[in-house]
C-alpha cells in the first residue's frame, strides 16, 4: 500500500492505494493557492486520514527532473524529497515528473479512461507506448519494458523543433520567427501557444484580434461562430499532429500514442476531423508506420495518481 500524490501547479490530489483493492481511498483535491508549502498539504491531508499512513509514497509532480530539490514550474513551491520523507516518516518515497506518471499510467487506464481517435493496427499490445499533452507547455514521456518492468522516461517535445506544413504557417512562421528567434513545439503548441496563434493569423489576415484567453478560443472555434478563432485551432491540431509524429519517430514508441492535458479532452471531435493525424503521419518514407500506431485521448481525470500508484518503486 502507498501513498499517492499528484502534485500540479492548480490542484494537488492525495490518496491512499491498496494494489489488493480497486481504486482510491481518503482522495482529497486542495487547491495549492491555499496553501504556502506542499509540506503543509501532506500534514492537512494526513490530520484527516483515518487510518495509519503507509510507509512508502509515489509522488508525480509537474516539474523538471531533478535529483531531491523539485523546483515547481507554474508556482513558487520547492521542497527536499529527502525532507518530505523524513518529516512523515515514509521510509520509500519516489518522485516523478508529471509525464512519467501518465506514462505509467497507460497499460492500467480502464475503458472509460480513454477515447479511440484512430484505431491503428490493433495487433501492438506490449510495443513501447507514448504520451503527450499539451497545457501550459507541451509535455511527453514514453514507456517501455525491460524483463517485464516498466519503465517511463521524461521527455521534452516541447522544446524540439517544429516546422511549417502549408503556405498559412509558413507565413505564421515568418512573422513570429523575428521575434522569438526560433520556432519550438509549444510556442505554438500549448494553450499560451494558441493565443500567439490566434494573434498571428489575425496579423497575417490583416484583422484585429481580440484579447482572448485559450479556453475562450477553443469555446469559439467549437461554436463554429468566430472563423478566426477555428482557423487557431484547427492550425493548432495540424502542428500537433507533426510534433506528435516527430515525437513518435524521435523515441520510436509504435505501440500507441496517448495524448493527455486538460486541452485535447474538450476538443476530440473537432480533433478528429481536423488535419492532426494526416499530419502525424505525413512523414515520408514513415507513413506506412506511423499510419498503424493506434491513438487516443486520456479521458481520465486522474492518469497521474494511476501512474504514482503503478510506478515500481
Amino acid at each position: 500500500m502507498r501513498v499517492v500524490a499528484d502534485i500540479g501547479g492548480t490542484n494537488t490530489r492525495l490518496a491512499l492505494f491498496d494494489p489488493a483493492r480497486p481504486g482510491f481511498r481518503a482522495l482529497r483535491t486542495y487547491v495549492n493557492r491555499d496553501f504556502a508549502r506542499l509540506e503543509d498539504v501532506f500534514a492537512s491531508w494526513l490530520e484527516q486520514l483515518s487510518e495509519p499512513a503507509p510507509q512508502t509514497c509515489c509522488i508525480a509532480v509537474a516539474a523538471p527532473p531533478s535529483t531531491d530539490r523539485v523546483i515547481m514550474s507554474n508556482m513558487d513551491w520547492s521542497f527536499s524529497c529527502g525532507e518530505l520523507a523524513t518529516r512523515f516518516d515514509f521510509r520509500h518515497l519516489r518522485r516523478l515528473n508529471d509525464f512519467e506518471a501518465n506514462a505509467y499510467a497507460l497499460p492500467h487506464l480502464a475503458a472509460g479512461d480513454r477515447q479511440q481517435l484512430h484505431r491503428g493496427r490493433g495487433d501492438r499490445q506490449g510495443g513501447r507506448l507514448a504520451t503527450v499533452g499539451p497545457g501550459t507547455g507541451l509535455g511527453g514521456a514514453f514507456l517501455d519494458w525491460f524483463n517485464d518492468i516498466a519503465h517511463s522516461f521524461a521527455c521534452e517535445p516541447g522544446h524540439m523543433g517544429l516546422a511549417p506544413g502549408n503556405v498559412l504557417e509558413l507565413d505564421i512562421f515568418r512573422l513570429l520567427l523575428p521575434r522569438h528567434g526560433n520556432i519550438y513545439a509549444e510556442l505554438l503548441v500549448s494553450g499560451p501557444g494558441l493565443v500567439r496563434l490566434h494573434r498571428a493569423l489575425a496579423e497575417v489576415r490583416g484583422e484585429h484580434a481580440e484579447s482572448l484567453e485559450p479556453t475562450e478560443i477553443s469555446r469559439r472555434a467549437l461554436s463554429g461562430n468566430d472563423g478566426l478563432c477555428v482557423q487557431a485551432l484547427e492550425t493548432f491540431c495540424a502542428l500537433l499532429g507533426s510534433a506528435c509524429g516527430d515525437f513518435l519517430l524521435a523515441n520510436g514508441s509504435y505501440g500507441g500514442l496517448y495524448l493527455a492535458g486538460g486541452i485535447v479532452p474538450a476538443m476530440t471531435d473537432f480533433l478528429g476531423d481536423s488535419d492532426f493525424h494526416r499530419r502525424l503521419v505525413d512523414k515520408g518514407a514513415m507513413r506506412d508506420t506511423l499510419a498503424e500506431v493506434p491513438v487516443y485521448v486520456i479521458t481520465s481525470g486522474q492518469p497521474g495518481l494511476i501512474g504514482a500508484a503503478h510506478a515500481p518503486l
